[in-house]
């Protein structure tokens, strides 16, 4: 079946149908991975978007529960040059197309991806549609759109809960977690008590915890800077502080850092980081609008990390502060695993803290 992916400025493309049979709006955003497509499209990060994928083809390896990175997705569609039809008949794992139809999430396949991505080289934010139809009216509805802001209360647990385990406490803010967060924790033997966006500085002190996560999320520093604020005044310089993504940007605003959005955003797994003391170079997973401009940076960082394409900083470390932040996952999922030492940094910082 024909449908068509329709932009703003009144442009189209047309291509085939698989997923849901539904019409949807959203944010086009391209996904340059390789590979990673069930954790990209199941990244509370991506809530609100149509993934472009790059790599030429999806699908190849079906869907695997032990992937979610949430269990529902929240992008708004897929777009893909090709997809795989036959998969592994392995009954843990599910063709993409029908976990698409049970999600409620349409997609288009045929689609000149390569023409999307040079469209989409030097824009922030694009607004797009799957429709069946290209005809005016579609047109106007798509110029029509207003996207959906606040996605952090979309995406955030509406109530605390807990992800035991036997080590140290750390409090999560809940911005949009993914569930590799979690077992990258987990596998340090770290008992995480998950919160939600708004939750209080009360909250977080009847937790006593020995350390505070900044979760990655799909919103903006402006939705959650009021209640946040409150929070790292209290405690930080305190108690060991991590922020991952949207929390690597709340971070950065909070120290007054000059935030630099990116053109296209980062979403994907290929952005390479060079650590400036050592000179080592991680290629690192980024779903990510904004990096740091580096001449607002302060003397009192232990460690810098600098993205090397745009030369703009994505990750800094204080232990004067206790304070870590990264614009990358450090989990990678997917992607590689050369950052996954950030966590044990930050759990040899709450055992000097204690």
């Amino acid at each position: 079946m024909k449908s068509f992916l329709i932009l703003e400025d009144g442009t189209s493309f047309s291509g085939e149908r698989f997923g849901a049979e539904t019409t949807a709006t959203g944010e086009l955003a391209i996904q340059t991975g390789n590979h990673g497509y069930q954790e990209a499209l199941t990244d509370p990060t991506n809530a609100g978007k149509i993934l472009v994928f790059t790599t030429p083809i999806i699908g190849t390896s079906g869907i695997n529960a032990i992937n979610y990175e949430a269990i529902n997705p929240k992008v708004r569609g897929i777009i893909a040059n090709d997809i795989a039809w036959q998969i592994t008949t392995h009954e843990n794992f599910q063709d993409l197309g029908r976990f698409l139809e049970e999600k409620r999430v349409p997609a288009i396949w045929g689609v000149d991806t390569r023409a999307l991505v040079h469209k989409l080289a030097q824009k922030n934010v694009i607004k797009a549609s799957i429709m069946d139809t290209d005809d005016q009216h579609a047109f106007d509805q798509i110029k029509a759109l207003v996207l959906p802001k606040n996605k952090t209360s979309q995406v955030s647990t509406g109530s605390a809960y807990a992800a035991p385990n036997i080590g140290q406490t750390v409090a999560i803010i809940d911005l949009g977690l993914k569930h590799s967060l979690l077992r990258a924790l987990s596998l340090r033997k770290i008992n995480c008590l998950v919160m939600p966006y708004d939750t209080t500085v009360q909250d977080i002190y009847d937790l006593r915890p020995d350390g505070l996560i900044l979760s990655n999320g799909p919103g903006s520093v402006s939705e959650v800077k009021t209640a946040l604020t409150a929070i790292l005044k209290t405690f930080y310089g305190k108690i060991p502080i991590m922020g991952i993504g949207l929390g690597f940007l709340i971070l950065s605003d909070y120290l007054n850092f000059k935030l630099t959005p990116l053109n296209p955003p980062f979403n994907g797994n290929n952005y390479p980081v060079i650590e400036t003391k050592t000179s080592q170079i991680w290629q690192t997973a980024m779903n990510i609008q904004k990096l740091v401009s580096g001449p607002d940076l302060t003397d009192d960082l232990t460690q810098t990390y600098f993205e090397l394409h745009t030369h703009l900083l994505a990750g800094f470390t204080s232990q004067e502060n206790k304070l870590i932040a990264t614009a990358f996952n450090p989990e990678g999922s997917p992607g590689s695993f050369a950052a996954r030492g950030i966590y044990d940094q930050f759990l040899k910082m709450m055992e000097m803290s204690r």
